[in-house]
């Protein structure tokens, strides 16, 4: 007999299941997943637990799992393709994460290569080390690194990162809670000198929706990521305006699912269904769950282990 615990874990890999199969599609991209050196992930999580400054109100973590449950979980969602989001919170830490995440990679093959960095003199070298290592994407947290992007000991690590045409998933908006350099702003000078970067707007820009939704129409290689966007828990503290949803669906080639896994307080599945509930369409989020990202990261000839597709 299942324990409950099996039952929800069960349920929860039909309804995501019964998703794809809505779409077409055997397999999910999510380019915003969190895996992290365990005793860092364990400092998050207890920020997390306490409501701390950059969270401001209870967040209850869904999936408080071992890492090797958390991978296998995402793999029975049928999830190809996924990031290990980490990001450093003070200087000297960027090297060794990367050192983890290159590790990490190695031993997970449906593990899209992450990276990061932070606003100190030895940025660029971090970077260009793990991109020598084989990163395919960075993580930029303006939030909890407290760092303003437009720093100049940052303007090499945008130009390499513009000339490489690596991704770099950026939390540059206010929400949950302000930062000095959060808001289109900061990054938005940024782009102006570095128009070939391509930057991946975070929680689609949250709160600053039609801000972002703006600078991703000025500059051509601006993205988004779905990341909590559109759930209740996100709509109570800010609201995706409705009438901007017309200029987020001419935006469709360019939004990527992202979830915030495994720091979400609902259930992986309630995501892919608020998304699915803005009303935009199957081939809006068809693109959105795979094929923006499968063609952003090349992944039409990309093949882990077939075993690890998960459930069609």
């Amino acid at each position: 007999m299942r324990t409950e615990q099996e039952r929800r874990a069960a349920d929860d890999r039909e309804r995501v299941a019964a998703l794809r199969r809505s779409l077409g599609l055997t397999a999910l991209v999510d380019v915003h997943t969190h895996f992290m050196p365990e005793r860092v992930l364990a400092k998050v999580w207890a920020h997390f637990d306490q409501a701390g400054p950059l969270v401001g109100r209870p967040w209850p973590i869904t999936y408080r799992q071992e890492e090797e449950q958390r991978v296998e979980t995402l793999r029975g969602f049928g999830v190809r393709a996924f990031t290990s989001m980490l990001y450093p919170h003070r200087p000297g830490m960027a090297h060794w994460l990367n050192d983890w995440a290159a590790e990490f990679a190695e031993r997970t093959p449906d593990c899209l290569h992450t990276a990061t960095f932070f606003a100190e003199p030895s940025a660029r070298d971090d970077v260009r080390r793990a991109l020598d290592q084989g990163a395919r994407v960075f993580k930029c947290h303006l939030q909890v690194g407290g760092f303003d992007p437009t720093d100049p000991v940052l303007e090499p690590v945008w130009g390499l990162l513009a000339e490489a045409g690596t991704p770099v998933v950026t939390h540059c908006g206010s929400g949950p809670v302000p930062g000095a350099f959060t808001g289109p702003g900061p990054i938005g000078a940024v782009l102006d000198r570095h128009p070939g970067l391509r930057l991946v707007v975070a929680h689609l820009g949250a709160p600053e929706y039609e801000d972002f939704l703006s600078l991703a129409e000025r500059h051509t290689h601006v993205m988004l990521d779905t990341t909590m966007a559109f759930t209740p828990f996100i709509e109570d503290m800010a609201p995706f305006p409705r009438a901007a949803l017309p200029r987020l669906a001419d935006l469709g080639g360019r939004v990527l699912l992202g979830t915030d896994f495994p720091n979400i307080p609902y259930r992986y599945a309630d995501a892919l269904d608020a998304l699915e509930a803005t009303g935009l369409g199957t081939e809006w989020l068809r693109a959105v769950c795979h094929d923006n990202a499968a063609r952003l990261f090349g992944l039409a000839s990309w093949n882990p282990p077939a075993n690890r597709a998960g459930p069609a």
